[in-house]
Formats: structure tokens, C-alpha cells, sequence
């Protein structure tokens, strides 16, 4: 049988039905509102724009709880079509072929109006085959999304049109098999929703315990230091990595940087690769610190890498760093002719110890809570692989 997909709920059978996504959906023009003409927290009608289905929102838009915002008085669109639930948007656009028609369906609208804005596309099934929930995991799957990267257009921006959509198939089962499997795929959407909230909250809560026990050091006895009379630095020059090229294998060593992305890759190069032990590495130029404990090489010369001296508790240094909440004002290197100089109240080496041991047990919840995000998406991402033809 062909027209089946691979993972299948047990009391399903019979080959599902392959629909042109252009027979599918019919399509609606959107509006060209950029950024400056949308606000958050008025009451006016709502516009989505493509940079949220890029970043913010889930594969289901729920208006109880996602937000989206208002279009500014003045500008409002002169037509417009106004979306229902179960109508869904692909973003039209991106750097990315994976990212190039990432879709959004509007499960519920909470008694809302909205219209879908710059760089969408706007599909509504009006033939009534799907069911509300079905069409944006479909949308999502690996199935759809092989076919858009083969016909997605462009050099360094890829993009995709209507037209496109007369090229691309999607299959539909019947509306109880829908309703199975929409329903779980929403479930785990809705976990990792909570597991984000989790994360979220934990960040918030080492960030004020962390606040609160530095803040109480005035009260207690310590001695004060430059910093770079407790930490030493070496220039990162020997560990910088030749081919940019990275691979995914976590098997080889990684390459750092010591702002967000933290692990850009890994590469397979045998040499001067940093394994002096723990470590903070930190960027001259946005002063971004990580804390590290494994070997690795970095990729740019812009990271100085600092270690304790005698008496010196490395990871008390790394979160006292953190605590001020360092912020670069213009493109320089800040380090030598501005960190290094600062003075910090140093307390005794055990309570440098008791301090950090707190810090590095909610690090440690920290990195468990995140994994176990990690893997419902890796279990979504299965699904999306498997469920779907």
C-alpha cells in the first residue's frame, strides 16, 4: 500500500488521499505593514507578521495565550481578508530553505480579528477536507518541507509563491485520523510550552538568588580586589580554529564563542585544542562570559580565557561577572582597559565555595530541565518525520 505513512495509529487503515496544495487551500492577499506600524497592547485589529512565524510563535496559534500585535492607528489596510480558524500562513521568505514556508495555523482566534501581513501567504480550506489543527503539523512535516526545498527560489534569500503550491502534494486521511493525530502533536506542542515556562522561571530564580546572596557581601567580611589580581588571562590566538566548516558530530571537539550561540560546531583538527581545565572564556567586544570545563578550540581572537589564581574560586568569579550584568557601549575591546581593573569584594575561599556549589546545583537543574525540552522536540520532530506522507 502505497499512499500510507509510516508511524499510524493502530485502528487505521486504507491509503489516504493526495491533494495538490493549491487544490487544497484557496489563497488570500495579505497586507505590507512593517514593524513600525505595529504595536503591542492596543485593541485594534491584529496582523501577523512573517518574522513571528520565523521566531514566537507555535505551530498552533492560540489567541488565549499567543500574542500578536495591533496595527497602528492610521494604518490600517484598505482590503484585507480577515483570517478564520483553521486558516494557516507560511512564511514566504528566508535565509534558510528549512525555514522557507514554516507555517502557522490559527487554532483559536478568541473572538478576534486578524489579517495576515508582510511576506505571508494566507490559505484557507475551504473545501472543508481538514480538520482545525490537522493542516499546520501537516505543513510542518518533512514530507512537505522536502518538496519546498526543492522548488524554494533564490541565492542568498530563498523564497516560495502561490504558485509554487500547485507542485506540492500533501496527504490527507480521514477527519477521525486528523483529529489522532493533531490531537497528540498539540499535546506535545503544549508540554514543550510548559517546559519553556519551566526554564524560564528557573533563569529567573537563579538570577535573584544570585542578586540577592552577592548583594548581601557588603554585610559580610570581605577584602577587596581588581579582578585581575584574582584572574589570569590568556590570549586565545593558539586555539583558534583553521576550517570554519563545522561539523554536527558531538563526538569531535567543539568550537566556542562566548556569546549566545556558545557551541557554533565541531571540528576534527588535532591541534591546538585548549585542555588546561576550567576555564571562563570572554568576548572583548560584547563581554558575553561562558563558563567552560572541556576541552575546546574558539573561532575568533575577539575571546580572552581566564583562570583562577591561588585561593580564587573560578566559578564564584564566573557568577560575580554575571551578577553585574556587564553591557558593551561601542565596537572595542573591553577586557584589559576596563574589566581587569575593577575591584570586587572577595569573601573567604568557603564561602567563595558554598556560593558557587549554590549557583552550580541550579546550573545543573538548569541543564536537565533544558535537555528534557531537547528531547520533546526531537520527539515532535520523529513524528513530523513519520506520521505524514
Amino acid at each position: 500500500m502505497g499512499n500510507v505513512p509510516h508511524l499510524r495509529f493502530p485502528k487505521f487503515s486504507g491509503e489516504w488521499e493526495i491533494c495538490k496544495v493549491s487544490e487544497l487551500l484557496d489563497f488570500y492577499s495579505t497586507n505590507s505593514l512593517s514593524w513600525e506600524q505595529l504595536e503591542y497592547g492596543e485593541k485594534a485589529m491584529m496582523n501577523l507578521h512573517y518574522g513571528l512565524i520565523h521566531v514566537g510563535l507555535p505551530t498552533m496559534v492560540d489567541l488565549r495565550r499567543d500574542k500578536l500585535p495591533n496595527v497602528k492607528e492610521g494604518n490600517m489596510p484598505k482590503n484585507f481578508e480577515l483570517c478564520k480558524e483553521g486558516d494557516v500562513a507560511f512564511a514566504d521568505a528566508s535565509e534558510d530553505t528549512n525555514e522557507v514556508a514554516k507555517v502557522i495555523e490559527l487554532f483559536n482566534l478568541d473572538n478576534k480579528d486578524i489579517v495576515c501581513g508582510l511576506h505571508t501567504i494566507h490559505g484557507r480550506d475551504n473545501k472543508n477536507k481538514t480538520i482545525v489543527g490537522f493542516k499546520g503539523y501537516a505543513f510542518s512535516s518533512s514530507a512537505f518541507h522536502n518538496q519546498i526545498r526543492r522548488i524554494a527560489q533564490g541565492t542568498k534569500i530563498y523564497s516560495i509563491s502561490t504558485k509554487n503550491f500547485s507542485e506540492c502534494y500533501v496527504g490527507i486521511p480521514s477527519k477521525a485520523e486528523q483529529t489522532k493525530i493533531a490531537t497528540l502533536l498539540r499535546l506535545i506542542d503544549e508540554r514543550i510550552a510548559t517546559q519553556n515556562k519551566i526554564i524560564e522561571d528557573l533563569k529567573k530564580l537563579k538570577s535573584a538568588i544570585r542578586k540577592k546572596m552577592f548583594s548581601l557581601l557588603k554585610d559580610e567580611y570581605t577584602e577587596s580586589f581588581e579582578i585581575n589580581q584574582l584572574l589570569d588571562y590568556e590570549q586565545p590566538t593558539a586555539y583558534i580554529v583553521a576550517n570554519d566548516e563545522y561539523s554536527t558530530d558531538t563526538s569531535l571537539t567543539p568550537v566556542l564563542t562566548a556569546n549566545k550561540g556558545f557551541i557554533l560546531g565541531y571540528t576534527d583538527e588535532k591541534f591546538g585544542i585548549y585542555q588546561k581545565g576550567e576555564c571562563i572564556i570572554f568576548d572583548d567586544f560584547t563581554m558575553d562570559a561562558k563558563y567552560v570545563s572541556f576541552p575546546f578550540k574558539v573561532k575568533s581572537s575577539a575571546i580572552k580565557i581566564l583562570t583562577a589564581k591561588p585561593n580564587v574560586n573560578l566559578r564564584f568569579m564566573f557568577e560575580y561577572l554575571s551578577y553585574w550584568e556587564l553591557k558593551s557601549e561601542g565596537h572595542k575591546r573591553h577586557y584589559i582597559s576596563e574589566i581587569a581593573s575593577l575591584v570586587i569584594e572577595l569573601p573567604s575561599k568557603e564561602r567563595q565555595s558554598i556560593i558557587a556549589s549554590l549557583m552550580t546545583s541550579l546550573n545543573s537543574k538548569l541543564d536537565i530541565e533544558a535537555k528534557t525540552k531537547i528531547r520533546y522536540e526531537e520527539q515532535k520532530r520523529y513524528l513530523l518525520s513519520q506520521m505524514f506522507i
